[in-house]
């Protein structure tokens, strides 16, 4: 929720300008590259600043409304060309329900199509606030068992859940042009299991039937590698390679058999070419 600083270390010419220049001491130049204390960085950016070469940026700034308008409207001519619009993600864009709503009701003002890409982890009070000016809702549901989702993701799906159920009352009788997509990032050994997704496909059977337009499995994606990489980070799932196609396919297939209209069940996203 707050800035954080990355480093390339392909730009890094070891000057060790932004050691000198951290005034927390946070950073230190080793024979295995830049180190980062991240309990002592406060991401203000100096260090950043002062690189000759880039190789430290500062990643997130503070932004206006206005400001984000002004760079959303830009593209005015190719929203209207494409059919599409703008779409709130993140991150989590409810965790700032009001900067959300401003901009949301802004964009409907100027006429712009609006998506809002959410997690479900937020108050009712706050999805009730956005619907009136959001046209699709892309809804992640990640793991159904209790249990196993606060495994993997640290938190309950209770109040996740209870979102689910707000949007199946509320879009027919109060929002029936909004248009719902759950969604299920597929990752290996995790969200992918044939458990899981047969639970998630019966849930929304029995709960969203005649609400949702769209179950979109998103094939696991390991772009963001190198990042946590430049963050100083560790992923639990940096060495997981791309799905197959096989095991994509397959993934579609037990989600067509769940119980949901096969319908609405589509997979997405790339596949390596050899296992």
């Amino acid at each position: 929720m707050q800035p954080q600083t990355q480093w390339f270390a392909d730009r890094c010419i070891a000057c060790q300008t932004c050691v000198e220049t951290c005034p927390n001491g946070c950073l230190s130049m080793t024979p295995a590259g830049l180190q980062i204390d991240l309990a002592s960085c406060e991401a203000c950016g100096k260090c950043a600043q002062a690189c000759p070469t880039g190789a430290r940026e500062l990643l997130g700034r503070d932004m206006t409304v206005e400001q984000v308008l002004v760079e959303l409207l830009k593209d005015r001519a190719y929203y209207k060309k494409s059919g599409g619009g703008v779409t709130l993600s993140g991150g989590e864009p409810t965790f700032q329900p009001d900067f959300a709503e401003t901009l949301l009701r802004t964009l409907k003002e100027h006429g712009i199509s609006t998506a809002l890409d959410t997690c479900g982890m937020c108050s009712t009070d706050t999805l009730e606030r956005l619907l009136p000016y959001t046209d699709l809702v892309l809804f992640d549901l990640k793991v159904l068992d209790p249990p196993a989702h606060r495994q993997y993701t640290g938190a309950s799906n209770q109040q996740i859940l209870k979102n689910l159920d707000y949007l199946e009352e509320e879009l027919p009788r109060r929002y029936p042009a909004t248009r719902l997509w759950v969604r299920t990032p597929l990752i290996p050994g995790a969200t992918s299991t044939d458990d899981n997704l047969s639970a998630i496909g019966s849930h929304l059977a029995s709960h969203l039937a005649g609400t949702l337009t769209r179950w979109e499995l998103c094939a696991f994606n390991n772009l963001c590698r190198d990042q946590y990489t430049r963050l100083g980070l560790q992923w639990e799932f940096a060495s997981t390679p791309l799905m197959t196609p096989a095991e994509l396919a397959h993934c579609e297939e037990v989600a067509k058999a769940s119980g949901l209209s096969a319908d609405l069940v589509l997979a997405t996203g790339a596949t390596r070419l050899v296992d």
